[in-house]
């Protein structure tokens, strides 16, 4: 499964309180995997709030490493459970302190360092992981956003402000190796069997914006006007056109979305009912998200 950010309750573990108006700070490790006869290769970040005491890390697939025998494949698989574990039961920084007392074989750390950071924890390893775990992330190169859906929204919304950079991505995973990739390219999980065998339950799932040319028989990322549930809001479905040819939802009376899993109906919205966010690209194996979803049922 491919490495993802965990991050940990704010479980107040000290009384001091930082100085009104100062900046969050925090401790941080590089976590490190020691092969017999060979150097310390980079596999994560530790990084530690130094007034919740609340552990946030991310660490590197166990398949980046070559020529892993059963017990150290097995061993780092199990790492980000145990790691979350002692993390929630001991506190960040009595986790650290224990690294640095015991460590020395397979897992070693580096040296404690301090870091003053915006107050997002979950960005900040992943600013850190990018750059000295795992040095060849490239945005949209190597790499593609995890966006919630409100976000996305906002940012890919037809007849929206489409400012680049205002709406930050959660975090980034690894695209595949032989995918195409562009700007409007984002990530976010859809929950639902609607679209299933197509999209499983649960998958993460790339989508591209703008969705230009025809949509007829196309899979898209559809937000429905006027719904207040969030559950509801987001749907992806099956466009398909009713009546004559134009392509354009403005010029049709009603527009047919269709689930793939037959158990499940298909309805028709007017054009005044829904907005297209993006196209379907695929579903990206093994990944985890945490980000906000996409209702389909």
């Amino acid at each position: 499964m491919p490495a993802t950010v965990i991050p940990f309750g704010a479980k107040r573990v000290r009384d001091a309180k930082p100085a009104p108006g100062a900046e969050p700070r925090a401790s941080w490790v590089t976590f490190e995997v020691a092969r017999p006869g060979g150097q310390p290769v980079p596999y994560g970040i530790l990084l530690v709030d130094e007034e919740t005491d609340a552990l946030t890390f991310r660490l590197r697939d166990p398949s980046c490493l070559e020529e892993l025998d059963e017990q150290e494949s097995d061993i780092l698989r199990a790492l980000p459970e145990d790691l979350r574990q002692k993390g929630l039961e001991r506190g960040g920084s009595h986790l650290l302190d224990s690294f640095e007392d015991s460590l020395s074989n397979f897992f070693r750390i580096g040296d404690r360092r301090t870091i003053v950071y915006s107050g997002d924890a979950r960005a900040t390893v992943n600013n850190l992981f990018y750059e000295i775990a795992d040095p060849v992330f490239r945005p949209f190169v190597s790499h593609l956003p995890v966006y919630s859906l409100r976000a996305a929204a906002t940012k890919f919304g037809e007849s929206m402000d489409n400012q680049q950079g205002e709406h930050e991505a959660e975090r980034w995973v690894r695209a595949p190796k032989n995918l195409r990739l562009s700007d409007g390219m984002f990530v976010a999980c859809v929950v639902g069997r609607s679209m299933e065998p197509r999209i499983p339950d649960g998958s993460a799932c790339i989508f591209r914006a703008p969705v230009t040319g025809s949509r007829n028989g196309r899979l898209l990322l559809i937000e429905k006007s006027g719904e207040t549930d969030f559950s509801s809001r987001y749907t992806v479905k099956r466009y398909a056109r009713q009546g004559p040819l134009a392509e354009s939802a403005d010029r049709e009376g009603a527009i047919r979305l269709e689930p793939l899993n037959k158990e499940f109906p298909a309805f028709d919205l007017t054009a005044d009912e829904f907005r297209v966010i993006a196209e379907f690209v695929q579903v990206l194996p093994g990944e985890v998200l945490q980000a906000g979803e996409v209702i389909q049922d």
